[in-house]
């Protein structure tokens, strides 16, 4: 084999391993959701394919003609490459026991067998034992670039114009002719024609799966569902999860019980009609903002929501007008509040949510700070907290605020915020407010009970109690992941 066949094999299989590796990330986040946990399960399980790859392929190279195994290594690759998308997204949805078992398998196949092809190309590639360290160095840096670029095109360029399931599609298509030009090229195995249906079949059934979208953004599978009750009815979906309710001909309305909350405590605190300017860390469908902007004319919303693809729903699908007072920046919550200058806020709202995970770096004592500091003397925070089962991450995230402000309260379902003996706990949404200067609750609580909602405000030594001790989240310690239990 010629050295660049060879170099043009292993650059290309170790590239095709990342994508795969990457995108199956994707896949997986509306299921699992985009943690700490999935992230190192996905790569842990990377890495063991392509050791076991590289391993079996060395030796099965050692025992048969090398040229005998391109072909199939890449051919089948591609084709359960192709049936990534379908596979994962049907088992997710009628057998998800399993779906960790299927995730790992199509992850496993695929790496394994393109991973066998550099130790393959390097047997075919070593004619003298005195080139073998040049022989065995220059493919594997060939791979170790083929890996970096597979990266580099997949994080920035394919996720962000191509949906998930044609990026595989795409890539199982490729890895197929690969195996026919081997093929071709050695007048060996002759199963690629087999192989060229079952892609087109995995793309028919990807079209079928369940689970698809309306768009595919960098972070979400998203969807805008009609409400058949009210004609201005939305719900944005993002992976799966109802993540905001828009009426856009009545942004007064409000679905969520959890943004009932939040309007309660906010008009409860500030004077009725009174302009405000607000920042948001995280958008969604752009609810509280709409709501301030019909009942406070004059306020600026300033909202920070990190996917570009999020704010185009917004104005192409949710009736977003320019002229509102609200404006959306793509980018991260954590780096736009350090745009911000000190005392320019009289409100800052969190609600970011990745799926079913948390951002991780806007809920500590750093990030508190900072919202602290955009706050002016009177400033409030308030923000929408989801956990369930013991609570952790919740309870954790109020000693944190408990760190940086000197007033804070919980607002939620008396079970949750321990009103009520803790067996009476489902969790949920529950609603976080702090602040420098005391608030109403009082008022706050008429609000609450005048919107319809059940929830109740845990303060002072009550609050202090459930919060128990939880120890406050740091840039240097925050594992949310482990702490948040989803539903």
């Amino acid at each position: 084999m010629g050295p660049r066949v060879a170099a043009a094999l292993v650059f290309g299989s170790s590239a095709a391993v990342l994508v795969v590796e990457i995108v199956a990330l994707r896949l997986l986040a509306p299921y699992l959701g985009l943690t700490l946990e999935t992230s190192t399960t996905v790569i842990g399980i990377a890495l063991t394919a392509i050791a076991f790859g590289s391993w079996l392929g060395g030796r099965i190279a050692d025992q048969v003609d090398p040229r005998r195994l391109i072909g199939p290594s890449l051919g089948v690759s591609g084709a359960v490459v192709a049936f990534t998308p379908a596979v994962l997204r049907m088992t997710a949805e009628w057998a998800p026991a399993i779906l960790l078992l299927i995730a790992s398998l199509t992850i496993l196949v695929p790496g394994a067998l393109l991973s066998a092809v550099t130790p393959i190309v390097t047997k075919l590639r070593l004619t003298s034992l005195a080139e073998t360290g040049t022989v065995v160095g220059g493919l594997s840096g060939v791979g170790t670039v083929g890996a970096i670029v597979g990266t580099v095109l997949t994080g920035f360029v394919l996720v962000s114009r191509l949906p998930v399931s044609g990026i595989l599609i795409g890539l199982g298509a490729l890895l197929v002719v690969g195996a026919a030009l081997v093929e071709w090229r050695t007048r060996g195995w002759s199963g690629t024609p087999a192989l060229a249906l079952v892609v087109v079949a995995g793309g028919l059934a990807t079209t079928v799966a369940p689970g698809r979208c309306d768009t595919e953004t960098k972070y979400h599978c998203a969807r805008v569902v009609a409400d058949p009750d009210r004609d201005g009815g939305r719900t944005l979906v993002l992976d799966g999860l109802r993540h905001s309710y828009v009426d856009v001909d009545d942004p007064t309305f409000l679905d969520f019980e959890y943004v009932r909350g939040i309007v309660s405590v906010v008009d409860a605190a500030f004077p009725e009609g009174e302009p405000l300017v607000a920042h948001h860390l995280g958008g969604g469908g752009l609810t509280f903002p709409r709501y301030l902007a019909a009942t406070r004319p004059g306020t600026r919303s300033l909202v920070s929501e990190i996917d570009s693809g999020v704010v185009r729903i917004n104005r192409d699908r949710l009736g977003l007008r320019s002229g509102a007072g609200i404006d959306v920046r793509a980018e991260d919550g954590r780096l736009g509040l350090r745009r911000l200058d000190d005392g320019s806020r009289d409100l800052v709202v969190g609600d970011a949510f990745g799926g079913v995970s948390v951002p991780w770096h806007l809920t500590t004592v750093e990030a508190m700070t900072d919202v602290r500091r955009v706050l002016d003397e009177d400033g409030l925070y308030v923000a929408n907290l989801i956990d369930h089962g013991a609570l952790a991450f919740a309870r954790a995230e109020a000693a944190t605020l408990d760190e940086v402000f000197e007033h804070v309260a919980l607002v939620g379902e008396p079970g949750d915020i321990g009103l009520v003996p803790s067996s009476a706990s489902g969790g949920g949404n529950m609603v976080v407010l702090a602040s420098d200067r005391p608030v109403d609750l009082r008022a706050a609580q008429k609000a609450l009970d005048a919107r319809q909602t059940s929830w109740r405000i845990a303060t002072g030594d009550g609050l202090t109690s459930w919060i128990g001790d939880a120890r406050p989240l740091t840039d240097d310690y925050a594992p949310v992941d482990q702490l948040l239990q989803p539903q």
